[in-house]
């Protein structure tokens, strides 16, 4: 009997990578519908209005998904052994990406329900957990993720591509100052790509009521969300900590780059955007 339960929003973003490959036309953005397996959500779901009418969303969730693992998937050709997921929720990666995943040590760092509950059901459902994936359970209100990741056997002294999706809205800016510090420790020559929040006043006005609506949710739920960012404000940090090579990725360059040629309409909403840097 499963009694650990993984988190709403980890829940959530699977169904949405999953809706995306039931609903919207070919080519996806990204092929993902192993969180769906995981879960075996109800009947009708896809009726929820968290689902329906968040199309907008579900796009930006498959863009962010398929950059992060784009970013992860060159460095890894360039040679890099590690790769670690700070927030992985359901993510798949070591489960759809099998020939890739056996090169590199990859790191998934979150609650421990969640990790608990993913780890059980994919072995419920045949999936082998391979030496090289570790899971990293951390309390983020009592523990340090750097020191439990540490302690799973994560080597500084060799490269590593970090991403970080869906996270940096509920930390408060000095829990992300301190992140993005502790990043500078890993090897020179490091990847991250961390995604932050536009405020809302900085989004596009046909994005503004979900926002709120998203907002409001998620102080009700319990898990409100705390920081958001100008893009001036994370680029100017990131150079004060030392992070080289600063780019910013925006909803424009996602579009551009995954949506182009689509005939569904299926376009990300505006109020993410990456931080890609060098260590």
């Amino acid at each position: 009997m499963t009694t650990k339960q993984p988190d709403n929003t980890a829940l959530r973003t699977a169904l949405w990578r999953a809706l995306h490959v039931l609903t919207d036309e070919k080519p996806y953005v990204i092929d993902d519908k192993i969180g769906y397996d995981l879960i075996k959500p109800e009947t009708e779901w896809q009726e929820r209005p968290d689902m329906k009418y968040t199309k907008r969303l579900r796009a930006s969730i498959v863009a962010r998904a398929r950059f992060v693992e784009d970013v992860a998937k060159t460095e890894i050709a360039n040679g890099i052994k590690q790769y670690v997921l700070l927030g992985a929720g359901l993510d798949s990666f070591a489960q759809r990406n099998t020939e890739i995943s056996s090169q590199v040590d990859i790191y998934e760092i979150d609650q421990p329900d969640t990790l608990a509950w993913k780890e059980e059901k994919l072995i419920e459902n045949g999936y082998k957990i391979s030496n090289n994936l570790h899971f990293v359970p951390v309390d983020f209100e009592t523990s340090s993720w750097w020191t439990e990741l540490l302690n799973k056997g994560f080597d500084t002294n060799k490269k590593a591509v970090v991403s970080c999706t869906g996270v940096t809205l509920y930390l408060t800016k000095e829990a992300i100052t301190d992140t993005l510090k502790k990043m500078t420790s890993l090897a020179s020559g490091s990847t991250i790509a961390i995604a932050f929040y536009l405020p809302l006043e900085q989004l596009d006005e046909e994005d503004k009521s979900m926002q709120e609506i998203a907002i409001k949710g998620a102080a009700a739920s319990g898990t409100p969300f705390v920081s958001f960012f100008s893009v001036e404000e994370i680029t100017k940090l990131a150079d004060e900590i030392g992070l080289k090579e600063i780019q910013t990725v925006s909803t424009k360059d996602m579009t551009e780059k995954y949506f182009k040629d689509r005939t569904d309409n299926l376009v990300p909403a505006s109020g993410e955007f990456f931080l890609v840097a060098k260590t």
